[in-house]
């Protein structure tokens, strides 16, 4: 919490700027681009529009807001040519492979007011306009650059993280001069630390590199390769497993890489897990070799975060009471699925609905034992004709 420098909210449209042009002309050409960015996996900041934009003309003003459409910007160019051959070249193109899509249109502003330069605003004519941040006082409010080092986001990590440079069109073409950086998953720790806003969860650095973990006190009995692909993968992708012949009670499992490993160690490590306290830690082995007592996963399509990397990361945590249920059929009922899983606890309470069209349920177990074994044991089970999915919910309560 901290205090603003605005003396009083105002609510005018397209982030507060001013001094609009009727509305008759509000889609004729124009040197101000009002840019909306559709599925921003990365973070987009002033920077990075003004490297998307520059080489189109000189761009004078930068700023960015959110607003009930998404991620959106307005950009002033010195000239209106400049802008109508940005709209022109850039309109429905990626900022990166497969996400980030710039949607252009005319603004109807006749000038941006920038008040501040910093990562969100930007006058690029007038370097001496002061920074938000770094206001007397307030030495560390800007959580972005302290995560992530001076120019305030994701990009200035280095080599792990992806950086603008070229295109690629939505319909799926090859991009324009930059490289292909696959899922976020695969992207590094940093590519993945975007996707929880730039703020890691308590107890992740993000700058682990070992991906394989030794797991023990597992019960011998009741565990395999299956069931421990089951909980680690609620943490990213799973490589390979391997349970020890000469440690039965031990397995090695590897992760996409290091930071899916450091999320799965912080969140669980002595977790209850068929009556006995998981316990789970960095092995020395960088790898687990192909062999045939070695399970590999690398091309299951159950690997949750080969799709929807971003929203997969936000929705990890501990092990919790609730469990949600997905890949559902369309006429299931509350009592079949209940019936499924009740077998590895009580469920206290539940709830079907449907979202995007698609058949879910919460189910809430008496404790957070017996919602992790139901997913350890049924996650991919048969369910009617449908293979489920489950995952923990953050929710406390259905």
């Amino acid at each position: 919490m901290q205090f603003s420098s605005h003396p009083e909210l105002t609510t005018p449209d397209q982030s507060g700027q001013t001094r609009r042009l009727p509305a008759e002309q509000e889609l004729l050409p124009n040197r101000i681009l009002l840019i909306t960015i559709h599925n921003p996996l990365y973070p987009i900041t002033v920077d990075v529009l003004h490297q998307v934009f520059s080489p189109h003309g000189f761009v004078e003003k930068i700023v960015t807001f959110t607003k009930s459409a998404g991620l959106q910007a307005l950009l002033q160019y010195a000239s209106q040519s400049s802008a109508v051959q940005a709209r022109s070249t850039l309109q429905g193109r990626n900022i990166y492979d497969g996400c980030c899509t710039l949607d252009i249109q005319y603004s109807n502003l006749q000038e941006l007011q920038v008040n501040y330069n910093n990562e969100r605003t930007r006058d690029f004519t007038n370097a001496a306009l002061p920074s938000e941040q770094s206001r007397p006082g307030n030495p560390g409010n800007n959580i972005m650059s302290s995560l992530f080092g001076e120019g305030g986001h994701v990009y200035s990590m280095g080599a792990g993280g992806p950086r603008p440079g070229g295109f690629q069109q939505s319909g799926g073409h090859p991009a324009l001069g930059m490289n292909s950086y696959g899922q976020v998953a695969m992207g590094g720790a940093s590519a993945a630390a975007a996707a929880f806003g730039g703020v890691l969860p308590p107890g992740i650095t993000g700058t682990n590199d070992r991906s394989t973990l030794l797991v023990s006190n597992l019960v011998p009995e009741k565990i395999d390769a299956d069931r421990l692909f089951n909980l680690f993968s609620n943490y990213g992708n799973i490589v390979r497993i391997k349970i020890l012949h000469n440690k039965p009670d031990h397995a090695l499992i590897q992760m996409g890489d290091g930071f899916q490993a450091e999320l799965a160690f912080n969140y669980l490590k002595g977790v209850t897990l068929f009556g006995k306290r998981m316990d789970v830690n960095f092995s020395k082995h960088a790898q687990i070799n192909p062999s045939p007592d070695t399970s590999d996963f690398s091309s299951s399509p159950l690997n949750r975060f080969n799709r929807n990397a971003a929203k997969n990361y936000r929705y990890c945590c501990a092990p919790t009471k609730m469990i949600h249920v997905s890949s559902l059929p369309a006429d299931i009922a509350l009592e079949d699925i209940t019936s499924h899983l009740s077998a590895h606890g009580t469920v206290a309470n539940a709830k079907v609905f449907e979202s995007n069209g698609k058949k879910q349920a919460l189910m809430l177990f008496e404790s957070e034992e017996q919602a992790t074994e139901a997913l350890v044991c049924k996650h991919a089970s048969q369910l009617q004709s449908n293979t489920i999915r489950l995952a923990f919910s953050k929710l406390a309560s259905v």
